[in-house]
């Protein structure tokens, strides 16, 4: 039984013991994503929040980048834990990644020039709201999650893996 909006934001904590299997198919998620994305609240109404989704082999590639990534910055003798906790999170049915297109962000700070210093700052906040309404609607479908922040040190490699403008 799904459940209600108060249920999922108390449920909705990181899930660490995920697994390759989902309680909703591929295309729901992907609709929570698309909903989402088109209906939080920004600044100016601009929709400067992106999200690629990754699943299957895209996902597994996105976790060997950041695999591959942290192994040149952490000791060998100390990488273990760093790699378990990798394929932890690699051994989950996808990934989002959360983005910003600057180019609008961008955009409405030559618009509106007395609010320029702010609008990167409500573009974050926007962002942090697209991830609190898909992660408590991911909760609310039976799915566990996690939010990672491995950015900036990924931030290259994974644009130019999956297309990702670089603004």
């Amino acid at each position: 039984m799904p459940l209600d909006f108060k249920e999922a934001i108390e449920g909705r904590r990181s899930i660490y013991g995920i697994c390759n299997e989902s309680t909703i198919t591929a295309e729901e998620i992907l609709e929570i994503v698309d909903h989402s994305t088109k209906h939080i609240p920004s600044a100016f109404n601009c929709q400067s929040q992106r999200v690629a989704v990754l699943f299957g082999e895209k996902h597994l590639e996105f976790w060997g980048i950041v695999m591959e990534v942290l192994r040149k910055r952490i000791l060998a003798d100390e990488f273990r834990p760093t790699e378990n906790r990798i394929n932890g999170f690699a051994a989950g049915c996808g990934t989002l990644l959360f983005y910003d297109d600057t180019s609008v962000t961008k955009g409405l700070m030559e618009k509106f020039l007395p609010y320029r210093d702010s609008i990167p700052d409500w573009a974050e906040q926007a962002n942090g709201m697209l991830q609190f309404a898909i992660w408590t609607q991911l909760e609310a479908a039976g799915l566990g999650a996690s939010l990672q922040h491995y950015n900036p040190i990924i931030d290259k490699d994974v644009k130019d893996a999956f297309l990702i403008p670089s603004d």
